[in-house]
């Protein structure tokens, strides 16, 4: 690796876990093992490196659900394999998915230039979603839905279960495995 993929590496573990305000320049470099100016050096400053930590994980996270939903046989597949890998990239330690709680839109990221970056980044995941159940819904394997307010209803769903997953101790062991049954009872053709 990079010194500077390590800098990368570094920041998206202390930002998940930290936040924003309380992870410094100065313990992402030690956690790198890096020295101090070369972070100032590749990033610039805190918010840029927050901002690239952000999207970093949100590019491996579309990747990996695009990837997923590929091959599937029908819409409603394709939408379980999303659910799916959404939730198993929640809680894979090696994603750093709590860097996107921490820098959603709405969240820790600062400037509005980067509020519009990070929130077109997150747009590209509905528009995967979306283009799932729209499949779904000309094939047959979802009923006959409105494509968009499914998908936006479909990915609140799996928002709340991550936050809930990762913010509180309150939640079922089988809470990701509830939720993908709710999706496919609530879109499944079959089930009417």
């Amino acid at each position: 690796m990079t010194k500077k993929e390590l800098l990368l590496e570094a920041a998206k573990e202390l930002f998940g876990v930290h936040g924003y305000s309380e992870t410094t320049f100065k313990k992402i470099s030690e956690r790198a093992g890096v020295a101090l100016g070369l972070l100032t050096h590749h990033y610039g400053n805190k918010e840029k490196l927050f901002l690239a930590a952000g999207m970093d994980v949100l590019d491996n996270l579309i990747f990996q659900l695009r990837e997923s939903v590929d091959g599937a046989e029908t819409g409603l597949e394709a939408v379980q394999r999303f659910v799916r890998k959404y939730f198993e990239f929640s809680v894979d330690p090696d994603e750093h998915f709590l860097v996107l709680i921490r820098c959603s839109p709405y969240s820790d990221v600062k400037t509005r230039e980067d509020r519009e970056e990070m929130a077109s980044k997150f747009t590209d995941v509905l528009e995967t979603l979306k283009a799932c159940v729209a499949r779904g819904v000309a094939d047959g394997s979802i009923r006959d839905l409105p494509v968009e307010q499914t998908a936006i209803a479909v990915q609140c769903n799996l928002v709340g279960g991550v936050r809930t997953r990762l913010l509180t101790p309150y939640y079922p062991d089988t809470l990701y495995d509830d939720i993908c049954a709710f999706v496919t009872r609530s879109l499944s053709s079959a089930a009417c």
